[in-house]
């Protein structure tokens, strides 16, 4: 169970985030809105939610989830890949030392965010990708195993980050689309199938068996609800013009 997150405000430079959509430029207006009513989600699951301000000088930096791994016994903060997102995890790291009392790191030639790492219990799941590498999931590997968990990674074909199209949601159920359904590392797994037109409800997030699921997505949430979750919907629309999705607008512990 969670009871807190924590998330960070949409600067005015979101404008100027990294992206491989062709969704346009996002309304930072309508993001501020939507952010708001994320916060408002988060809160209906029964979390305490803090609110850090924007950081106008990193564009991406409202995608808070990549630069730290929050598990039950540590915090991982990782490396991001992207140079313009490595200035973010010096002041995550003092926001969560009020929280925790272990706190690792990931150095170079190691990398990775935290968007391509899926826990399931107390292992976890580490996505090698353009934003994560093979030495930046050994340094998580070898964290997890200090502190009695486990991790193996996964390779990518596709999607940007693991979490982009695949999300576990315990009780052995696991959200899948696309390359994730053939994974041999998930077919141990009930895999909840989300079609391609709905791919980007995918990136769901679990919360005290609630399941935030991303607005208008009408099949996927019919087919988590089938599995006994209550839904609930909000537009992260504007987030999507910068490939981000719902996992990555919080920390949850």
């Amino acid at each position: 169970m969670f009871t807190r997150a924590i998330v960070k405000l949409p600067g005015k430079s979101m404008i100027n985030g990294m992206t491989g959509s062709k969704l346009g430029s996002p309304d930072h207006d309508l993001a501020l809105l939507q952010h708001s009513r994320y916060v408002e989600a988060l809160k209906e699951c029964g979390l305490e939610v803090e609110i850090l301000e924007a950081e106008e000088q990193y564009p991406d930096s409202t995608f808070i989830e990549d630069v730290a791994l929050l598990t039950k016994n540590c915090v991982i903060i990782t490396n991001p890949d992207a140079e313009s997102r490595r200035g973010e995890t010096a002041g995550i790291k003092n926001v969560l030392g009020k929280y925790y009392s272990d706190i690792e790191t990931v150095s170079g030639p190691g990398y990775a965010e935290a968007g391509d790492i899926m826990m399931a219990g107390s292992h976890f799941y580490i996505g090698l990708s353009e934003r994560t590498n093979l030495p930046g999931a050994k340094q998580i590997i070898k964290h997890l195993e200090k502190y009695g968990m486990s991790g193996s990674v996964v390779k990518l074909e596709k999607v940007l980050h693991l979490k982009t199209g695949v999300a576990y949601l315990e009780h052995n159920n696991l959200v899948a689309c696309g390359e994730f359904l053939s994974k041999k590392e998930f077919q141990e797994f009930n895999v909840l199938k989300i079609d391609d037109d709905e791919s980007y409800a995918a990136n769901c997030v679990w919360i005290n068996d609630r399941v935030l699921i991303p607005e208008g997505y009408p099949k996927a949430k019919k087919i988590i609800e089938s599995s006994g979750y209550t839904c609930i919907e909000t537009d992260v629309s504007e987030f999507r013009k910068l490939d981000g999705g719902l996992s990555c607008l919080s920390l949850r512990f």
